[in-house]
């Protein structure tokens, strides 16, 4: 079955670009590709999209505006951004806002792998970002007296593999778990941390 698409993207020729990639693989159904997210909610309740690719620097309504709008509505929809910006600043407000990936514009070609590992639960980034993300942490493993005190060991041992990198299916094989096991942790884990994505609870740990 294809994983619906919806695009946001205000560059006429990337979008077209886009179209024509998704429109010719059989994985994907591009349910719409539009210049701006200003009826995003309407977007999603007509298109029922399964990823979100989102630009940042938009017309009428910025990218992290509209993933906001998206967070605040309790959509938890994956949404990568998508953008030329790698900055500290972008990267920090799009991942607390709730983002499930960033990726570059120029990495156009690692965007089907993106969308797969965001549906897997990773949270895809290219690997400038990649790099830039790694620099907030300073590698040592989340303690339980920085936590919320009603997240058990086990939620903390997942928060640790999530905060290297593991995907849902790598932490299942680590913990000895179902993926669906793993999914049930996760949900309960964002619910007392209050976010919405893997990258904005390893943030919300800083």
């Amino acid at each position: 079955m294809s994983i619906r698409l919806l695009i946001y993207e205000d560059n006429e020729n990337l979008r077209k670009s886009m179209n024509a990639l998704f429109s010719l693989n059989p994985s994907y159904q591009l349910v719409e590709c539009k210049s701006n997210p200003v009826d995003v909610l309407t977007d999603i309740s007509q298109f029922q999209p399964e990823v979100i690719l989102m630009d940042i620097d938009m017309p009428y309504m910025d990218g992290i505006t509209a993933l906001s709008t998206i967070r605040k509505a309790g959509i938890d929809i994956p949404v990568i951004m998508l953008t030329i910006f790698d900055d500290q600043d972008n990267i920090y407000k799009a991942i607390c806002t709730g983002a499930s990936g960033y990726i570059l514009k120029h990495d156009l070609e690692n965007i089907g792998p993106a969308i797969q590992d965001v549906l897997g639960g990773g949270a895809p980034m290219s690997g400038p970002i990649a790099k830039k993300v790694l620099s907030y942490f300073s590698g040592m493993p989340v303690e339980k007296k920085s936590l919320p005190e009603n997240l058990t060991e086990r939620e903390i041992e997942i928060l640790n593999f999530l905060k290297k990198g593991l995907s849902y299916k790598m932490i299942a094989e680590e913990c000895n778990l179902s993926i669906d096991t793993v999914r049930t942790h996760i949900k309960k884990i964002y619910k007392k941390l209050q976010v919405n994505s893997a990258t904005e609870a390893i943030y919300k740990l800083r």
